[in-house]
């Protein structure tokens, strides 16, 4: 396989070299089922109990209990919405307009099971309308779902504000927080905040594809979505999958230990990469200028060209980027997200997201920064749109 600069952290992450060696012993040694009584069980087990403490301090959560694990961010966010619901007898749920479609998808099918759905808002940078989340809660209000962080824009969005403002409004309003994208880039401290839940997916920082967990304040009612044996307090049954737990919770310790150098030295890295695109790409505008951003993400539009063209030409060059979500990249419209910001139409299907890790270089940025702007210009010369190009790269 070719040299790859991997700038697509936001729909996955290599797993750390650390994460792996830590789960080999758990496919080849303790293989045994944690639920069995022999010692190799008890081994198992007690590998599981081990992560879902270090899960629990990246969450920030107060108890190790609280912790769930699932398949993946998907799975959290389905059980924490569609578990809370079989409790309650309100039929009215609050999201936003640029929500993962793993939160969007299945309140559109809630919405087909007789439940009433208002999608907040945002501006142009993607930051969260406040106001007009305050005048959509009401007594009837069962549960609001505002994600963390966006997986597109990087957009970090004030869930803590958002769950006192509805807390305050309507107490028994179930708040669920979807921080996929947040996990492991900035911090979390859910025993501080009016959160009741909170979802994250193990292989968006460093842990396998497969493994996902679910934080559950203690005293919150919820139903299991997948039922059958008692694992996981009988709130997910199916053997524990232990070599990705452990996995998992060695990403989560890394992960807490990881976050001033998000901070520092991805986001300068990030910084880096933004700056030298919007200097040598005239036609080149950022997405979002808010400064509450994740510090590993940039969304970047190029005006007039075809973002499809874009990555395949950034492929050829061993560069990985994204035109939005991956579970939606697949799909010929442009991205809702951009389109709940009001991006401009004609930098809509020409927008790339780059997102960086920790084990991005300063030689890779550099590499991208000279390259982007040759696949730019080439492929202005061949856009329908070159009378409008020529005046911007002039």
């Amino acid at each position: 396989m070719k040299d790859v600069i991997y700038l697509d952290n936001n729909a996955t992450t290599k797993v750390d070299p650390e994460v792996f060696e830590e789960m080999v012993p758990y496919f080849t040694e303790n293989y045994g089922n944690a639920s069995s009584i022999y010692e190799m069980a008890h081994t198992a087990h007690d590998a599981i109990e081990e992560a879902r403490e270090k899960v629990k301090n990246l969450f920030g959560a107060k108890k190790s209990k609280e912790i769930l694990f699932t398949a993946s961010g998907s799975e959290s966010a389905n059980m924490a919405i569609r578990g809370v619901l079989k409790n309650c007898e309100n039929k009215h749920i609050i999201t936003t307009k640029v929500e993962h479609p793993c939160v969007l998808n299945t309140f559109k099918e809630l919405e087909q099971e007789g439940y009433r759905a208002d999608y907040i808002g945002v501006d142009e940078n993607g930051e969260l309308n406040i106001e007009e989340l305050k005048s959509k809660v009401t007594s009837n209000t069962a549960l609001v779902a505002i994600m963390a962080a966006n997986n597109e824009t990087g957009a970090i969005y004030p869930y803590e504000e958002a769950a006192e403002i509805v807390k305050s409004i309507n107490g028994n309003t179930v708040f669920f927080v979807d921080a996929t994208q947040a996990a492991g880039k900035i911090k979390l401290d859910v025993q501080n905040t009016k959160v009741d839940l909170m979802g994250i997916s193990g292989h968006k920082f460093h842990a396998p594809k497969g493994i996902g967990a679910l934080y559950i304040k203690e005293g919150t009612k919820i139903s299991p979505i997948i039922t059958g044996g008692h694992q996981e307090k009988g709130l997910r049954a199916g053997t524990e999958n232990t070599p990705y737990i452990v996995g998992l919770g060695k990403a989560a310790e890394l992960a807490v230990q990881y976050l001033e150098f998000e901070e520092t030295k991805v986001k300068e890295l990030r910084d880096k990469l933004e700056q030298g695109i919007l200097e040598k790409v005239k036609c080149a505008k950022l997405n979002s200028r808010t400064k509450k951003r994740v510090p590993n993400t940039t969304n970047i539009g190029f005006q007039y060209i075809e973002g499809e063209l874009i990555l395949l030409h950034l492929d050829e060059a061993g560069i990985c980027a994204s035109s939005g979500s991956a579970c939606t990249s697949g799909s010929l419209e442009p991205s809702h997200v951009l389109r709940a910001m009001k991006t401009p139409f004609t930098s809509l299907h020409g927008s790339i997201r780059f997102s960086l890790s920790r084990f991005t270089t300063e030689e890779e940025i550099d590499y991208a920064i000279n390259t982007i702007p040759v696949i730019i210009k080439k492929l202005a010369e061949i856009s329908p749109f070159q009378k409008e190009l020529a005046q911007m790269l002039k």
